[in-house]
């Protein structure tokens, strides 16, 4: 296998195929912004496609074999699977072709300040946050996140420093690719089981990813896996964070505020470093929050300076996200898929004061469903109403034997539907004034947010 530092050295012209894709985009964005020449294609226009154009960069319509034409390197979107006639047409040419994975790890060793924030939940919330705290601060980062930053609204930025936050996943390894100087570990609770197996599998993935930064771990104390993940590394400067006082980050005097605000004091080391009011609800706000204010910190940033970013973060795209009110009726949008982010997602919703909490859920892949099906049963109680799409297989065929409708049955006020269509239409025949419609999934439930939306309009 060509090694993708030396091709990248020597590259002349890089092809992305799927270059539209949120996690394309911010690497395209760091390599044309160091001088490299290139070119991409996608199947779809999009605000991405527009605003990779604008900066010059040819994006061609359509995935056919001729678009690699001028190329002599290739990067290709997880999404981009073999049989695809450009994907084929690359590997067949003789030209190194790469999975973003790669150039992601590449693009990692590019910065001498590199922080890969991983951890089963809050990713992209983390990533976002520090971005934004150190925006505030006047760090200048270099991003690559999973979700959209509403203050720049992007998936990504490109920074004039040596520093970049990168939002780091566990699915299929992919972060074992990079080479971050600060590994940061949020949590660790078992997903993508059909890949990992074993909850052990899962934690060594997240060790080697810890032990593999250069110079410091940024790890949740409180949580029992990601301590057994860090256990014995050495050689590292070693920071943790929580809401235990024996972290050296940590919260305390912590207030919910109705009308979904948190306020809390910070402490290091017993030091009092200030007040933060966050303008997103939740306690596991607060961890996201310490967490990014431990990585603006280490990179230099003084807390006074951090405290504006962090007050006026209002969340990532789709991670809680405030689509609007219409006819006094709420929606929100969040990705939550996992029984644990489902929890923490409605138990803040509930806190609220809505008359009645609607949570329209889309089940994401038959394995999860399968695997933690009790939990999403446990879970989807929590709030008033509960109303479900069938589950959406993504990359899986149903081998389980698994529906939505086994759910239902479980699941007291609840209803399912199979398409979104009948969801919307459900929805906003019972829901009203004062109401919360909540839509959660990494599908593409958001969608039935705005049937709903444009049917009250």
């Amino acid at each position: 296998m060509a090694n993708i530092s030396e091709i990248l050295k020597k590259a002349n012209r890089i092809h992305f195929i799927g270059i539209g894709g949120s996690g394309m985009c911010p690497l395209a964005e760091i390599l044309h912004a160091k001088g490299y020449s290139l070119q991409g294609s996608d199947n779809n226009e999009s605000s991405i496609v527009d605003r990779i154009r604008a900066m010059g960069i040819p994006v061609m319509m359509g995935q056919k074999a001729e678009n690699i034409k001028g190329a002599d390197m290739i990067v290709y979107s997880a999404a981009i699977q073999r049989g695809n006639p450009e994907l084929e047409a690359a590997l067949g040419s003789g030209i190194p072709t790469f999975q973003r994975a790669e150039l992601l790890g590449e693009v990692s060793r590019h910065f001498s300040n590199c922080i890969g924030i991983c951890g089963t939940h809050g990713k992209t919330t983390t990533t976002s946050m520090t971005v934004q705290t150190m925006l505030s601060a006047g760090l200048d980062p270099s991003a690559v996140i999973g979700g959209k930053l509403p203050l720049t609204n992007s998936y990504g930025r490109v920074g004039n420093t040596e520093t970049i936050v990168m939002e780091s996943c566990e699915y299929q390894d992919t972060f074992l690719h990079m080479s971050p100087d600060v590994a940061v570990i949020l949590n660790i609770d078992e997903d993508h089981m059909e890949y990992f197996k074993t909850l052990d599998n899962l934690i060594l993935s997240f060790t080697k990813f810890a032990n593999s930064a250069a110079k410091a771990v940024i790890y949740n104390g409180d949580d029992e896996n990601t301590l057994k993940a860090v256990e014995g590394i050495t050689g590292k400067e070693m920071i943790s964070f929580g809401f235990q006082n024996t972290n050296d980050y940590y919260a305390e005097n912590i207030e919910e505020i109705k009308g979904a605000y948190t306020r809390f004091c910070v402490l290091h080391k017993g030091e009092k470093l200030g007040t933060v009011s966050l303008a997103i609800p939740g306690k596991h706000n607060i961890l996201n929050a310490l967490a990014s204010i431990a990585c603006a910190l280490y990179s230099g940033a003084d807390f006074k300076n951090c405290i504006k970013g962090l007050e006026e973060f209002k969340g990532a795209g789709r991670r809680f996200e405030h689509l609007g009110t219409y006819k006094g009726i709420d929606f929100i949008d969040d990705y939550a898929h996992h029984p644990a982010e489902l929890r923490v997602t409605l138990e803040a919703a509930m806190k609220l004061g809505y008359k009645t909490v609607w949570a329209v859920f889309q089940p994401f892949t038959y394995s999860r469903t399968v695997m933690h099906f009790d939990e999403f049963v446990d879970v989807l109680s929590i709030p008033d109403r509960c109303v479900m799409t069938e589950i959406m297989g993504s990359r899986e065929t149903n081998t389980y034997g698994v529906y939505t409708s086994q759910l239902a049955e479980k699941i007291p006020n609840s209803v399912w539907f199979n398409t979104q269509e009948e969801v919307s239409d459900y929805v906003i025949k019972n829901a009203s004034a004062g109401d919360l419609v909540l839509t959660m999934g990494c599908g593409d439930i958001y969608k039935s947010a705005y049937m709903m939306i444009d049917k009250l309009k």
